[in-house]
C-alpha cells in the first residue's frame, strides 16, 4: 500500500480490511508513507513515528518511508517513487490502493494510453495552447480513449491509481495492482457526509476546534496517537504556525533560486519571485502567482520546496535506501527477509546512514534539515529540539 494517512481514517480502514479479505487474512501489508510533509504540499498533521505507529496498530505490518523529494512531487512522482520502494523490498506481490471504479483492466489501459508517444504528441499540441496541464492531460487521453473512458481521470483516486499502474509498467513490475472500490465521502470533501470521511474533513474540523468529532472519525489508533502528540504539545501541526518563516524565506531567495525551481522552464519561478517580493500571506502569493494553467497544489509544492531548501537536482535518480518507521512482529519477519532481498540498504536506525553513499547520506541530511524545520510548527516550541532524526528510530511493536 501506499499511504500518508493524514490521518488515517475509517475509509482507510476500509481499504485495509478489503485487501486482506481479497489476498487472505493472513497476507503481510507493508505500507510506503509519507514522512513529515505531504504530497499537497504541505505539513502532516502529526509527525511520521506517531502516523507510522498508528498504522501498524491499526493492522499494517510494515511501514515504509517515501522520501521528501518524491513525497512532495506531483502524483506521478510521488507514485513512481513509492512504487521503486515496493519493488526494491523484493517481497512485494500486490499493490492494492483505492480507486472510484476499482477497474484495473479500465485503469491499466489509462495508464498505457498515458506512457504513449501518441498520448505524448496530443499532450504538447493542448500545452502550446496555453491551458492548464490537468485540462490538457484529460483533453488528450480524451482524444486517444474516448470521453467515456478518460473520465475516470477526473476522480482523483482514479487518477493516482492510474499513476501508480503507470509506474508499475515503466518498470515491467512482477507487482499485480489491486483496487478496492472506495466508498464514503469524496477525497477533499471538508465536510463529513457519509460513513466514511475525508481526511480532508477531519482536518477541517480540528482547525474548526471541534477535535472531538474528529477523533471520532479516525481510527482508534489514530485518535489515541493524536490525544498522545497532543499532550506532548507536537499537535495539530498546521502550516500557518509557520507562515512567516515561509515568506521570510522566499523574501531571502534571489530570482536565480526560483529559477531552479522551475525545471520545466514554465516562467512559474519568475511568477513566484515576484509575488514574493510583496505577499504579506501565503495565500497572497499564491493568488498573484496563480494562472489557468497552474494549479494551487502545484504551487504550495514549489513553496515547500523553496522553504526546505529543496531542488531538483537534489533529488537522485533512484531512491538510495529503505528507511524503516514501524513494524509488528509479522514485519520484523518481513525485515528480516527484506535483508536478503532487497535492492537497496535498508535502514533500521540513524546509525545506519554512516554506511551508505554519498548521495544516500546527502539525501538523508535532506531530511534531517526538514525535520528540523517540521518541528518548529509544533504547538509547544519547549518540544521542538533539532536533531530528531539522529534520534529516532523505527516504533517496535
Amino acid at each position: 500500500m501506499i499511504i500518508e494517512y493524514n490521518p488515517m481514517h475509517t475509509g482507510h480502514l476500509h481499504l485495509l480490511r478489503q485487501t486482506r479479505a481479497a489476498l487472505g487474512a493472513d497476507t503481510a501489508v507493508i505500507g510506503v508513507m509519507s514522512g513529515n510533509f505531504v504530497q499537497r504540499g504541505d505539513f502532516a498533521l502529526l509527525g511520521r513515528q506517531a502516523r507510522a505507529r498508528a498504522a501498524v496498530e491499526s493492522g499494517l505490518d510494515l511501514v515504509l518511508e517515501l522520501p521528501l523529494p518524491w513525497a512532495i512531487s506531483s502524483a506521478e512522482g510521488f507514485a513512481d517513487g513509492a512504487v521503486e520502494i515496493l519493488e526494491s523490498t523484493g517481497l512485494v506481490t500486490y499493490l492494492a490502493f483505492g480507486s472510484e471504479c476499482a477497474d484495473i483492466p479500465a485503469l491499466m489501459e489509462t495508464a498505457a494510453c498515458l506512457r504513449s508517444e501518441c498520448y505524448r504528441g496530443h499532450l504538447r499540441r493542448f500545452l502550446d495552447q496555453g491551458l492548464p496541464f490537468a485540462v490538457c492531460r484529460q483533453m488528450a487521453a480524451e482524444t486517444i480513449l474516448g470521453a467515456q473512458r478518460a473520465a475516470l481521470l477526473k476522480s482523483p483516486n482514479n487518477n493516482l491509481g492510474v499513476e501508480y499502474c503507470k509506474a508499475l509498467l515503466a518498470r515491467r513490475s512482477g507487482i499485480r495492482p489491486l483496487a478496492v472500490l472506495r466508498t464514503g465521502d469524496a477525497h477533499d470533501c471538508e465536510t463529513p457526509q457519509g460513513e466514511h470521511p475525508s481526511a480532508s474533513a477531519i482536518r477541517a474540523l480540528l482547525r474548526a476546534g471541534e477535535s472531538a468529532r474528529a477523533l471520532d472519525l479516525m481510527t482508534p489508533a489514530m485518535a489515541r496517537a493524536y490525544r498522545e502528540e497532543e499532550a506532548a504539545g507536537r499537535a495539530p501541526i498546521f502550516s500557518e504556525v509557520c507562515e512567516r518563516a515561509v515568506l521570510a524565506r522566499l523574501r531571502s531567495m534571489e530570482e536565480t533560486d526560483f529559477a531552479a525551481l522551475d525545471s520545466g522552464r514554465e516562467g512559474l519561478g519568475n511568477r513566484l519571485y515576484r509575488a514574493s517580493r510583496s505577499a504579506a500571506t501565503l495565500l497572497e502569493l499564491l493568488e498573484a502567482a496563480k494562472t489557468k494553467r497552474y494549479a494551487y497544489a502545484r504551487l504550495r509544492r514549489l513553496v515547500l520546496w523553496a522553504y526546505l531548501g529543496l531542488t531538483p537536482s537534489d533529488v537522485p535518480e533512484r531512491v538510495p535506501y529503505l528507511r524503516v518507521l514501524a513494524a509488528n512482529a509479522a514485519g520484523r519477519g518481513l525485515l528480516a527477509r527484506m535483508r536478503r532481498t532487497a535492492a537497496v540498504p535498508v535502514l533500521t536506525k540513524p546509525a545506519d546512514v554512516r554506511c551508505l553513499s554519498g548521495h544516500a547520506q546527502a539525501l538523508f541530511h535532506l531530511e534531517v534539515r526538514a525535520a528540523d524545520l517540521y518541528t518548529l510548527a509544533y504547538p509547544d516550541l519547549a518540544a521542538a529540539k533539532g536533531g530528531s532524526a539522529w534520534r529516532e528510530g523505527p516504533v517496535i511493536l
